[in-house]
């Protein structure tokens, strides 16, 4: 039996059960393209579809929605306000 994740959501809302190997594999793309530069949601989802295109089962981007949520709840990344959109970058 898989192991599940209860993801948790910045404003409180109820979170969404995923399968922990999917949602470590997505945290740590996340991680990694955010240690290079912050980037807008647009730029953040191709990048990580670009990195795991091919090697992930499932829809890359309904999880890493559910996991990019995930780690804005627990402060390990963060939105931030930029002159055209809000951007999103690794915590220091």
């Amino acid at each position: 039996m898989e192991e599940k994740i209860l993801t948790l959501h910045p404003q409180g809302k109820k979170g969404v059960r995923i399968d922990k190997a999917k949602y470590e594999t997505m945290r740590k793309t996340i991680l990694d393209v955010l240690s290079k530069a912050a980037l807008t949601h647009n730029d953040l989802a191709s990048a990580v579809e670009k990195k795991l295109k091919g090697k992930f089962e499932g829809s890359i981007p309904w999880y890493m929605e559910g996991t990019k949520l995930d780690l804005e709840a627990r402060g390990i990344i963060e939105r931030v306000p930029a002159e055209r959109h809000e951007v999103y970058r690794a915590k220091r």
